[in-house]
């Protein structure tokens, strides 16, 4: 009878809690059974393991093994496992003498060759193993070379890289360490769509940094052709650059989902998922829940082009993250929660055949249909839209102009300080600002509070609009560099208002 205890790593959201990996043989008829609630993918890696050890030129033991994964109320999926359920048997089987298993931890998916293959979520993983700050120092994580770069942006993690499974084996026996893997040099940021390459749309450029600088919510409404999707793809790059912080949230939420690529390292994810996608798309699901576009768009901009076409409750299951900053999923047996601090951006058209308004006056659609087509965004949802602006058509002298406008760097310098100020003030984008926090920093003025007073009794404002209003002011201000502490001016007031008329024709 023989027993091998190793440590590897499961995924439950963007937790990654320490999994125990045990391989018992004993006498018996051959039989391979592993326990502690795998998915059909930890299951398959009998056959995986089985085809890789002898494919090592190992022998494949003939007796009754056994491997539990504890604890065993953690469901495990992924072929995370299937390098140290490898090594278990080996080590139980007596065919390899390892020592200091304590000091490391595994994961790995095996290639019937005995090749190792990347997994995702290794960003989770190393951040969960980094904040135990006794496990970082005391143990080495063992991971398949091609998840190494990924690994490496954990901060004095011991990354240990491996081709294949002799690898493994020839380290732990002590004939040839595998080598510390050494950070690779920062990958060169690829530069964000030009805002100067938009024509003319000055009261929506400005609208966009107002949007860029407090994090503020934006929604669009114009005909086609006149621009909406450039603005929103230029979002990214008026933002400030990401944190440190902020890139490793983000490029672990990718890496849950698989998508991580070491060239999006600090730059702003932009998703645009199509109006077809379902809840569980946008929002995260599955039986193993995973992240959906709002997480992946997490510290980046979620844009919505032809936000009616969307389906209604596709668009409700936003209204909650909105306003947290995260997302929980629940399903009957797994529960997870992913970040989703993202900022919406969408884009509409003013009517059903997209020319209400256009001086062409090629719209034939009825009021009847105008008001069936709005109808299709909830008052809630747009209650949580800070800044909504009609995009008109760009004229033909406009089109023709010479030069661009102001570049997005130009832009993104009083971006950064505006968000400079408010991060300095309260900790936190406007955006983001409590009722008492709006209290504290967002007064208004005697002038302002009258405007403001006359706006919610004209334009029927909820209690919601109100603050947003407020916040929106308080920005504009950032921009104009207001000293903080003096009360909001009308001119701040009235632009803020402005934004809260964007669809009415």
């Amino acid at each position: 009878m023989a027993l091998a205890v190793l440590r590897s790593r499961g995924l439950e959201g963007l937790s990654a809690p320490e999994v125990t990996v045990e391989v018992h043989l004993a006498a018996g008829l051959p039989a391979f059974t592993l326990v502690g609630l795998p998915d059909t993918e930890v299951r398959e890696a009998r056959d995986r393991v089985r085809a890789a050890i002898q494919n090592c030129g190992f022998e494949f033991p003939q007796r009754r093994i056994t491997v539990n994964l504890a604890p065993a109320d953690l469901p495990k999926e992924s072929g995370r496992f299937d390098l140290p359920i490898a090594l278990g048997i080996l080590i139980a089987s007596g065919q390899l003498k390892a020592t200091a298993l304590d000091q490391h931890e595994f994961a790995g998916e095996l290639a019937l060759s005995g090749e190792l293959r990347a997994v995702r979520g290794t960003l989770a993983m190393c951040a969960a193993m980094h904040r135990d700050a006794a496990t970082a120092t005391a143990r080495a994580f063992v991971l398949p070379s091609a998840s190494a770069p990924e690994a490496a942006l954990i901060a004095d993690m011991n990354i240990l890289p491996a081709q294949n499974l002799l690898q493994v084996c020839a380290h732990l026996s002590g004939h040839e360490s595998l080598p510390r893997f050494a950070v690779p040099p920062a990958p060169t940021l690829s530069p964000y769509p030009d805002l100067a390459d938009v024509k003319g749309q000055a009261p929506a450029k400005r609208a966009l940094e107002i949007a860029a600088a407090g994090a503020h919510s934006l929604l669009l409404s114009g005909p086609p052709g006149a621009g909406k999707s450039m603005l929103a793809q230029r979002l990214p790059g008026l933002l400030p650059p990401m944190t440190h912080d902020e890139a490793l949230e983000s490029a672990s939420v990718h890496s849950l989902a698989g998508s991580f690529r070491l060239a999006q390292w600090k730059q702003r994810p932009f998703r645009a998922p199509h109006h077809s996608a379902s809840a569980a798309a946008l929002v995260g699901g599955g039986g193993t829940p995973r992240p959906g576009e709002i997480s992946l768009a997490h510290h980046g901009t979620l844009f919505l082009d032809e936000l009616p076409e969307f389906q209604r409750g596709v668009l409700e299951a936003l209204r909650e993250p909105l306003e947290t900053g995260h997302i929980h999923v629940a399903r009957a047996a797994r529960r997870a929660e992913f970040p989703a601090r993202f900022q919406l951006i969408a884009a509409m058209n003013p009517c059903p055949c997209g020319w209400l308004g256009h001086s062409s006056g090629k719209c034939r659609c009825t009021p009847d249909q105008v008001s069936r087509y709005r109808g299709k965004l909830s008052g809630p949802l747009l209650d949580r839209i800070d800044l909504m602006l009609d995009v008109p058509a760009v004229s033909e002298a406009e089109l023709n102009a010479r030069g661009g406008g102001e570049s997005s760097a130009a832009v993104q310098g009083r971006v950064a300080a505006a968000r400079a100020r408010q991060l300095a003030r309260q900790g936190k984008p406007n955006a983001g600002l409590t009722p008492d926090e709006i209290e504290a920093c967002c007064l208004p003025g005697g002038d302002g509070a009258a405007l403001l007073k006359r706006a919610m009794q004209q334009l029927g404002l909820s209690a919601r609009a109100y603050h947003r209003i407020l916040k929106v002011a308080r920005t504009i201000a950032d921009l104009a560099e207001a000293a903080d502490g003096v009360p909001l001016a009308a001119a701040h007031i009235a632009e803020a208002v402005q934004y809260r008329r964007g669809l009415a024709h």
